[in-house]
């Protein structure tokens, strides 16, 4: 039966919608073996961060420049260009490693530094997408209430449209948010997500803190037979903290310049390297 029958089907109620336990089964699954399906490839990512203030006018900026190269355990991430720089009088001053610090007390420094390190180069994730935004694998399934909502196409695929709210009483659940699941090969085309709680009006009060519109959005494509990978990722925030530090906050993570690999040669390499180093 063509897709677009089914899909009139279900929006009509005429057939039974998909097993939702079934398709986050396989999503979870599919999130484990994920990392090993990427091992085969080198790319390129590339990070925006910015810092704006409340006028409008640019604060700070980071653009870095990495190489995903596979290993046999994890990928490797190696810098290959790197521009910062920093709001200074009616002008910037640039700058050319992370972490840079242009006084003792460098808030935009620090804040900046520390979503790159925490969102896009994330220790726990070969992706460097921060690990627990996206509640798709199976241990993240476990805090979230998952519902059905439609089928539809997208790209020219059909996919399931899925949303998301965290359990009742489950503690480190933060986001809801919806996803297009790959009908086929159930691999999240896109998944969106939002903070799902307020920050308590006495911490904004008392402390002067407060984060308004956290969300991020990530998208998927397809490069080979249940191979697939983040080619964009970002969001768009306002925090302020002690009274008199506001800033919107942008970041945008794009991979790109896809080259399949063989992770096996370059893994007996290393490993005949080794050996050569540990004879001399």
């Amino acid at each position: 039966m063509p897709t677009w029958i089914i899909l009139m089907l279900l929006a009509a109620g005429a057939v039974k919608p998909p097993d939702l336990d079934r398709i986050m089964h396989e999503v979870a699954e599919n999130q484990a073996k994920s990392q090993d399906l990427r091992r085969n490839f080198i790319y390129t990512q590339k990070q925006l961060l910015r810092l704006i203030r409340t006028n409008g006018k640019l604060a700070r900026e980071e653009r870095r420049e990495y190489t995903i190269l596979p290993k046999e355990r994890r990928s490797e991430r190696v810098l290959a260009h790197f521009e910062g720089r920093y709001a200074a009088g009616k002008g910037f001053v640039a700058y050319d490693k992370p972490g840079y610090q242009y006084k003792n007390m460098d808030i935009d420094g620090a804040v900046i530094d520390g979503l790159a390190q925490d969102l896009m180069n994330n220790k726990d994730s070969n992706d460097g997408i921060g690990a627990d935004l996206f509640p798709l694998t199976y241990h993240q399934q476990l805090k979230y209430d998952f519902r059905f909502v439609a089928a539809q196409i997208y790209r020219g695929r059909t996919v399931y449209r899925v949303t998301f709210t965290p359990k009742k009483g489950v503690e480190d659940s933060n986001w809801k948010g919806e996803a297009l699941i790959d009908a086929e090969e159930f691999q999240p085309a896109v998944v969106t997500t939002s903070l799902a709680w307020k920050m308590p009006m006495a911490v904004q009060i008392l402390l002067g803190t407060n984060i308004r519109g956290l969300g991020f959005s990530v998208s998927y494509q397809r490069f080979a037979d249940k191979v697939w990978f983040p080619v964009s990722y970002g969001g768009e925030f306002e925090v302020r903290g002690l009274f008199l530090y506001r800033r919107t906050i942008t970041m945008a993570l794009t991979n790109s310049n896809f080259q399949r690999t063989d992770v096996s040669s370059d893994v007996a390499y290393e490993k005949e390297a080794k050996e050569a180093k540990e004879a001399k």
